[in-house]
């Protein structure tokens, strides 16, 4: 993009968190302009009524989310359930750039997207993961890009650097634990904030979480073979963020230098993945309304095994497949604030 020129942004679920923290982001960025904010259910509405924090866009009326509704903006963000965005994208012209937010272009395998979501598969889209080893030049040019998953790119950037240097076996065991804005604006009773304050949960155990595929298909890039995901989710009572712990059994030989070695090198050139100091342990609010990715690396010398620690904002760094067309909430998402441009 060249300096001076300004693009026309509209986005689709835009009264939800997702939808909501890309409208955020819009409103700090000097050559994309929010033209248009669009969800079926809330159409005809203010979006001040529905994002309040949102004071710059607060009188912009709310749109249908249709194709012939988003046709006429130079990028489109869906941030819609899976599912939904396919039949919408495949209406928009090619030369609009179409970002999917949802899983509906993420998984390669059209057997796994049929296992893990149902369904036809729509396809694969370039993986808007430009840190792992090789993705960038897939994203270089494309017109059509789907966003990561919040529990893959916590994943993927922990243990995507041992893989890919051989250090670590091809098993890795994950328990990540996440806000409840992952769940989307849907009222739901588990989420109620009486339910959830003081109170942790595990839930998708046993393998059957639906990110794993999309976990297992980044890590197998990164290593040039196939990588086994053993991942536990976990519920916490904070409303945006995930700590990821990830570990690998290590090859022999390998110790805790050449493990730090290998990360400080893999993300050398990365300004958005930092690799705290030694002695420093991610947390969520260090990334808290970021594209950061805050990692440390430890070597288990007793269980012969790497740990990984990963905190994203799972609503800026990676997003999931949320509901996102509910207007109200039972649980209030704290959000960074935007003010008056």
């Amino acid at each position: 993009m060249s300096t001076g020129q300004t693009w026309t942004v509209g986005v689709t679920g835009a009264t939800g968190y997702a939808g909501g923290e890309v409208c955020r982001l819009l409103a700090g960025h000097p050559n994309l302009r929010l033209g248009g904010v669009h969800a079926n259910a809330s159409a005809g509405r203010r979006l001040g009524e529905l994002q309040p924090h949102l004071l710059p866009f607060a009188d912009l009326e709310v749109a249908p989310s249709g194709a012939a509704d988003l046709a006429g903006y130079d990028v489109v963000v869906l941030a819609l359930p899976h599912g939904e965005s396919a039949a919408i994208a495949a209406q928009l012209p090619a030369d609009t750039l179409v970002i999917d937010c949802g899983a509906d272009h993420r998984l390669n395998d059209p057997e796994a997207w049929a296992r893990w979501y149902g369904g036809v598969h729509a396809g694969s889209w370039p993986y808007g993961l430009p840190e792992l080893p090789g993705q960038r030049e897939q994203l270089a040019g494309a017109r059509r890009i789907a966003v990561p998953g919040c529990y893959p790119t916590s994943v993927t950037l922990a243990m995507a650097p041992a893989l890919a240097a051989g250090l670590v076996e091809s098993e890795v065991v994950v328990v990540a634990a996440s806000g409840t804005s992952g769940a989307g604006k849907s009222a739901k009773p588990h989420l109620l904030g009486s339910e959830v304050m003081g109170n942790v949960s595990v839930y998708g155990v046993g393998g059957v979480h639906r990110h794993t595929p999309e976990m297992i298909q980044n890590l197998s890039q990164a290593a040039g073979a196939p990588v086994g995901v053993s991942f536990t989710p976990t519920l916490v009572p904070m409303s945006r963020g995930i700590l990821a712990t990830c570990s690998a059994r290590l090859l022999p030989g390998v110790d805790a230098d050449a493990a730090r070695a290998a990360y400080a090198k893999a993300y050398a050139d990365e300004p958005f993945v930092h690799l705290l100091p030694e002695g420093q342990w991610p947390t969520t609010a260090q990334v808290l309304g970021a594209n950061t990715v805050a990692l440390q690396v430890a070597v288990d010398p007793d269980a012969g095994r790497l740990v990984v620690v990963a905190a994203v904002d799972n609503l800026t760094k990676g997003t999931g497949e949320r509901r996102c067309s509910a207007p109200t909430s039972p649980w209030a998402c704290p959000r960074p604030p935007v003010f008056p441009s």
